[in-house]
């Protein structure tokens, strides 16, 4: 029999602190060479505009074993009026090989991803940051708010989507749910310029994020992600910031926002100063003053998805939630 876990289950079993606590274990495994986690294969649908990524992975020390199956389609939400990332994940039992459950990956996607933003921030901010910026406010906006509401006493978080409406109902969200000062703001740089900490979150395939905006001891989260010809942060950004990524060979791969500076020459690989798990595990610092500005950048590991796949399972048989079926 395999566990179904739909988006409704997983939001009564997983939380947010859970699953921060759960990737400061991912990344820590992942550095130490405890998983197997090849480089994600990625289908591009060009007649679509739409990517296909699957990611495997297995995490030695949570025993967990799962994949992911990811699209990314920026142009549903106008043309057809759905969101712009769907995903489902297998979980199997790493002993037998046997699938244990099949759930909803786009919330897990959502909470994982809010989550390593949330550990990353605790790591490479500073400790008394209070204001928050945002850029593109969709489904992942509101998970990442929450983490880093969880790391620090956030007091303001400042809004930009370029659909207005969007950006305004983040905020009210954002005021009914943490009882803090949730304002949307007309222009990008109105999100940047007073923010201690800064959240870009969009599917944009050119800079969103202007370095000349960004203020010294500034910590960027950046979790968009449209491939290596794309980006949503501009080189003086990448030059000036002090760059910590989730896997080095992933993002070199894959991500534009590194990809395109070095192209340009204005940065080397060196420039990536350290994936998290090693500032994690202690084998890097973090930060290391008040004024440098440091950036998260993340595309993604299936190890997070993968742990987080399993605590759900394992929650959900504790709690009775879910449904069970025959293959």
């Amino acid at each position: 029999m395999v566990l179904l876990l739909t988006e409704k289950d997983l939001k009564k079993v997983l939380d947010m602190k859970e699953v921060i606590d759960l990737m400061e274990k991912a990344f820590s495994a992942f550095v130490k060479g405890e998983t197997e986690v090849p480089l994600r294969p990625i289908i591009n649908i060009k007649k679509y505009r739409g990517t296909m990524l699957y990611m495997p992975a297995y995490v030695e020390p949570l025993n967990s074993l799962a994949v992911k199956i990811v699209s990314v389609y920026p142009d549903n939400i106008v043309k057809h009026k759905l969101p712009t990332i769907y995903a489902t994940i297998q979980l199997n039992n790493p002993e037998t090989g046997e699938p244990l459950a099949f759930m909803d990956g786009s919330y897990i996607t959502a909470l994982r991803t809010g989550a390593a933003t949330g550990l990353a921030t605790k790591y490479l901010s500073r400790k008394d940051s209070k204001v928050l910026g945002v850029i593109g406010a969709g489904k992942q906006a509101f998970t990442q708010v929450w983490a880093v509401k969880e790391v620090r006493e956030i007091e303001t978080v400042l809004v930009y989507d370029v659909v207005k409406d969007k950006a305004e109902e983040l905020a009210e969200k954002i005021n009914e749910r943490f009882r803090i000062e949730g304002r949307s703001v007309e222009t990008a740089e109105k999100a940047v310029e007073p923010s201690d900490v800064l959240i870009v979150a969009t599917t944009s395939v050119k800079p969103v994020l202007k370095g000349e905006w960004i203020k010294p001891g500034t910590h960027v989260n950046s979790i968009g992600w449209m491939g290596k010809d794309a980006r949503e942060l501009d080189t003086e950004t990448v030059k000036k910031s002090k760059v910590f990524v989730d896997s080095k060979e992933a993002v070199l791969a894959e991500s534009g926002d590194i990809i395109i500076p070095i192209k340009e020459g204005a940065i080397t690989e060196g420039h990536v100063y350290a994936e998290l798990g090693e500032v994690v595990t202690g084998l890097k610092k973090g930060r290391v003053s008040r004024d440098e500005v440091t950036l998260w950048k993340s595309v993604g590991l299936a190890v997070q998805d993968a742990v987080t796949a399993k605590h759900a399972y394992t929650k959900s048989l504790q709690e009775g939630v879910g449904k069970h079926f025959p293959l």
